[in-house]
């Protein structure tokens, strides 16, 4: 076996719900070109994150890193807050 690690994907979403204790709910938007008219389109994908501290807000900019199965949705750990939201 080679002794190499693999790393975890990040990625960087905006909270959109944390009524849920040491949970928040995290879109991460994405933008794809459209095969045909070569449009650019934006497309969503919404994670449950675990929140051990409870620091982040809605409408905070995150960083969440992915992690085993926490429970049958979330497998996704906020890693830091970026932008608190005003």
């Amino acid at each position: 076996m080679s002794g190499k690690e693999k790393r975890a994907r990040t990625l960087t979403g905006k909270v959109t719900s944390n009524a849920m204790d040491k949970s928040a709910t995290i879109m991460v938007e994405r933008r794809l070109k459209h095969p045909l008219y070569h449009k650019f389109m934006r497309r969503s994908t919404k994670y449950h994150a675990h929140d051990e501290n409870n620091e982040c807000g809605v409408g905070d900019v995150v960083l969440i890193q992915e992690c085993r199965p926490l429970s049958k949705t979330k497998s996704w750990r906020l890693v830091k807050v970026l932008e608190k939201a005003s």
